[in-house]
């Protein structure tokens, strides 16, 4: 398949690092690799990426609205709508693009950032944030679940999260790069909520301890509510939090009429 998506194989060397009991990255490269009927490949990391999926003869995938940047003229695109009260609360998609093969589907993030591909396995259940799911092969289910109401409050996902079961690979997009952490067994690690892509492993939510200065102290290192996850289990993070890069794009949009000025402005940003 010339210029398509590798033909298959066990999936290649990823850049999303933080293994378990250290730090460190690595240097990026492409992901590759294939499943059922597809072989997929993941470039241009970790800010830029796009995924590329080769399919072939009567085998497919599932994406959300608008993440197609180009196919081959022999792949065929189907909408599907899934109305449930649960998504209508949660701002959920309530619809997805389904591309069977045979060709190539190229497929992208609507915003800078990253793509990893998670092998989704019959035994293991994961959680995802709002804005992750890009897109995930047929055996792939996605369900929406109560987390509760403390969860629910002070989450940043909502009193419902997304999950996801089943066999086959779930491709999640992220905001910024994405950081991969393995936790052993007992190994707890501290999450800022509005970092979450996708986690396999238990949490509860608590406000972040300060060493002395109580309340207030707390309230000037920029933290608040945290995620505190136990291992066993994967959690996935993503460089940029959203809500934080919002105000900060939004600060430097130039206010009122003036036309020039400091402060640098929009265009001051590289996209």
């Amino acid at each position: 398949m010339p210029g398509g998506a590798p033909p298959g194989g066990p999936a290649g060397g990823t850049a999303y690092g933080l293994g378990g009991g250290g730090g460190g990255g690595s240097v990026v490269q492409d992901t590759t690799g294939a499943f059922e009927g597809c072989s997929y490949r993941i470039d241009h990391r970790d800010s830029n990426s796009i995924l590329t999926v080769t399919l072939q003869q009567g085998y497919g995938i599932k994406a959300k609205p608008g993440a197609m940047v180009a196919m081959a003229g022999t792949v065929q695109i189907q909408g599907s709508m899934k109305i449930s009260f649960t998504k209508m609360m949660t701002g959920g998609e309530m619809s997805e693009s389904r591309y069977t093969g045979p060709g190539e589907l190229i497929l992208a993030p609507e915003i800078w950032g990253d793509i990893v591909p998670i092998p989704i396995q019959p035994n293991v259940t994961w959680s995802v944030g709002k804005d992750a799911y890009l897109g995930c092969t047929m055996g792939v289910t996605r369900t929406t679940k109560s987390q509760g109401l403390m969860k629910g409050l002070m989450s940043g996902e909502g009193f419902f999260v997304a999950k996801v079961s089943g066999q086959g690979i779930f491709f999640a997009q992220s905001i910024g790069a994405i950081l991969k952490r393995e936790l052993r067994p007992g190994e707890e690690w501290i999450v800022d909520n509005g970092h979450l892509v996708a986690w396999s492993a238990s949490y509860s939510m608590e406000r972040i301890n300060t060493s002395g200065g109580g309340l207030f102290s707390a309230s000037h290192t920029g933290e608040g509510m945290v995620c505190r996850f136990r291992g066993p289990g994967t959690v996935y993070l993503q460089t940029r939090n959203p809500e934080s890069l919002g105000q900060w794009i939004a600060a430097q949009v130039p206010r009122g009429g003036s036309g020039g000025g400091g402060g640098g402005g929009l265009a001051g940003l590289a996209f």
